[in-house]
């Protein structure tokens, strides 16, 4: 015998409704234990969405991207012409120069060498620093001028030169506003050997690249320097676009701590950008910025902007001002000088 059980359709609409009713409640449940999570990971100190990146690396992560695809259009570039038999002792002629090109005035070097067996020096006739700064309840403000700081190059091979920085005087005033006391230093400053490696595009192609490897060598006098060996290595590049000067580069260095105790490094970035005014006369802009991994030590960003005038096919004028936009640059720094090659 069979018992067969039949379940009014009013029953069924209610079992619908109590599934749905735990479903619900299950949900709810689980929405307060992810926000039990996050209010125990925010009173922990903890950060569940990544952190904003700061600007300088945002220009650097687009300067790793645009310089892979440069790479990449490069790699089609017609090849250079052959000036690899010119040395320092076999000079490359007149005729095969390159353009004038220089790692000054601004902060973006030149991704091109100087030609096999040439010289070139490229200098401030003068410079002049002023810097605010607020530590510890105290107010300093700080004063310098430089005298023909230099850089002297020669080309060793046709991609490769020698350069050695450095600056043969400096004056440097320190006052507490707050205290009253003061400090000057002045005399010879460091000096930085460096050498230029160009890899793509030194006397065609639309892409140009270097590496620059250099060691700072303390021989300041009177305090003003660094007082420790320190070193980098810069890479600049640049795109050779019809009526425009436009300079990329990004540096790494290692440099001695404020308290001596210890290095850190350094990274850097900047894009330079210039054109044509009139005849012979240019005007460019550039951003620059540096990040330190020195504890305390703030990122450093200006704005710089200058006019070049080109005498002939081998000697240049410049003057200009970089722009300090963060509390830990230079205010203002303005100079005049100029690039001959010889």
């Amino acid at each position: 015998m069979f018992l067969l059980a039949i379940t009014p359709p009013g029953n069924k609409s209610a079992t619908r409704k109590e599934k749905k009713e735990v479903r619900e409640r299950e949900i709810q449940r689980e929405r307060a234990r992810q926000k039990k999570c996050v209010l125990g990971a925010r009173n922990l100190g903890l950060r569940l969405d990544p952190p904003p990146l700061a600007p300088a690396k945002l220009i650097a992560i687009a300067g790793v991207t645009f310089f892979s695809l440069a790479l990449i259009v490069a790699g089609e570039a017609s090849p250079s012409p052959d000036k690899g038999d010119y040395t320092l002792l076999n000079p490359t002629p007149d005729t095969a120069l390159r353009e004038l090109s220089a790692d000054r005035p601004d902060k973006t070097d030149s991704p091109f060498t100087v030609d096999a067996g040439h010289f070139q020096s490229e200098m401030d006739f003068w410079n002049f620093s002023y810097h605010k700064l607020d530590s510890e309840g105290e107010h300093f403000v700080s004063r310098e001028y430089q005298i023909a700081p230099m850089n002297v190059k020669v080309g060793l091979l046709n991609n490769v030169d020698l350069q050695l920085e450095l600056t043969p005087w400096q004056w440097e005033r320190t006052k507490n506003e707050t205290s009253g006391a003061v400090e000057t230093h002045a005399g010879f400053g460091d000096i930085t050997p460096r050498f230029k490696i160009n890899l793509l595009g030194n006397d065609e192609g639309f892409f140009a690249l270097a590496l620059i490897p250099s060691v700072t060598v303390p021989t300041a006098q009177d305090h003003p320097g660094n007082h420790a060996v320190g070193g980098g290595l810069g890479i600049p590049y640049a795109l050779d676009v019809p009526g425009w000067d436009i300079g990329f580069q990004h540096s790494v260095a290692f440099n001695r701590d404020g308290n001596g105790r210890a290095y850190h490094s350094e990274v850097s970035n900047s894009v330079s950008v210039g054109h044509p005014v009139i005849g012979r006369l240019s005007y460019f802009v550039e951003f620059f910025s540096n990040v330190s991994a020195e504890r305390g030590v703030g990122w450093l960003g200006t704005v710089d902007t200058w006019l070049t005038y080109g005498i002939s096919r081998n000697v240049r004028l410049d003057g200009g001002v970089y722009l300090g936009v963060t509390p830990s640059a230079d205010a203002w720094h303005p100079w005049v000088g100029m690039t001959w090659r010889y």
